[in-house]
């Protein structure tokens, strides 16, 4: 999974809260094993400016459309891989990762991908006249309509209730019968550049907690990279906490940063209620 926002030890921003593909595993391979990609990091003292929003039109909510998961991949795109607006041939190219995540996520979404009891895309999303003069490539490649007006994604993550996800480290409670009804994991973070600062990352998180609680999960997880300060403070603040970290070995077989895996224990649905 992954987020843009905050800044790491010395002079660097990172685009990444947690790292994770379109089968919820290291987002370097994005939805082909053997395709790879380098997260993009971004000098302090570049910082974009957030515009100011109205924050009362934030909706938070489950994708319902194919439309909205197809904005939903753009943004994926546009957020996890650097790539160089100049170069050859580069907007086919980005419609054609955007491609292959829309098909992974739609049979996610769907319940058709082997070993995922039930993913959701849950996305953060403002009216297209919040953003028209902030970013043209924001809202040309994210809108969608949702019936009534236009909407651009401008963040997103996916709740996956399964037992664990492919090529990381799994979480070891619930322990016994029903864990694979009872686990979950936050994947494909993601926070549009130009909402920095906004609270998108803890409102993505707040609902896919409630979201979860609705689904009968009692813990949740999420991976994060070790030396990514930014996104451990979201999930500490969040109220995740360290479970375990991945082995040095591990990482340097998958050829990334090692990941820690981080906990969280959900109320009841009736307290989310309450």
């Amino acid at each position: 999974m992954a987020f843009l926002c905050s800044s790491l030890p010395g002079s660097s921003s990172i685009a990444i809260f947690s790292e994770s593909n379109t089968d919820g595993s290291s987002r370097s391979n994005l939805s082909i094993p053997s395709l790879k990609f380098r997260f993009r990091t971004v000098a302090a003292s570049s910082h974009i400016c957030a515009p100011a929003i109205d924050k009362s039109t934030f909706v938070i909510s489950e994708s319902v459309s194919e439309d909205e998961l197809w904005a939903a991949a753009c943004l994926r795109v546009r957020t996890f891989n650097e790539l160089n607006p100049s170069a050859y041939n580069i907007q086919n190219h980005r419609r054609y990762l955007a491609e292959r995540e829309f098909e992974a996520l739609k049979e996610r979404t769907s319940g058709k991908r082997e070993g995922f009891t039930r993913v959701a895309c849950i996305n953060a999303t403002l009216p297209l006249s919040q953003l028209s003069s902030s970013s043209e490539d924001l809202c040309s490649s994210c809108k969608f309509s949702d019936g009534i007006e236009d909407r651009v994604v401008v963040g997103s993550l996916d709740l996956n209730q399964c037992r664990w996800l492919p090529d990381e480290i799994a979480g070891t409670k619930p322990e016994g019968i029903g864990v694979d009804f009872a686990r979950a994991y936050l994947s494909n973070v993601c926070v549009a550049k130009e909402l920095h600062r906004n609270g998108v990352g803890y409102k993505l998180i707040d609902k896919s907690k409630r979201v979860a609680g609705e689904w009968g999960i009692t813990d949740m997880y999420v991976h994060v990279t070790v030396d990514n300060e930014a996104a451990k403070r979201l999930y500490m603040k969040s109220g995740f906490e360290q479970e375990t970290a991945e082995p040095a070995w591990q990482a340097r077989y998958l050829n990334r940063p090692q990941r820690l895996l981080l906990w969280l224990s959900l109320p009841t649905t009736s307290s989310f209620m309450s």
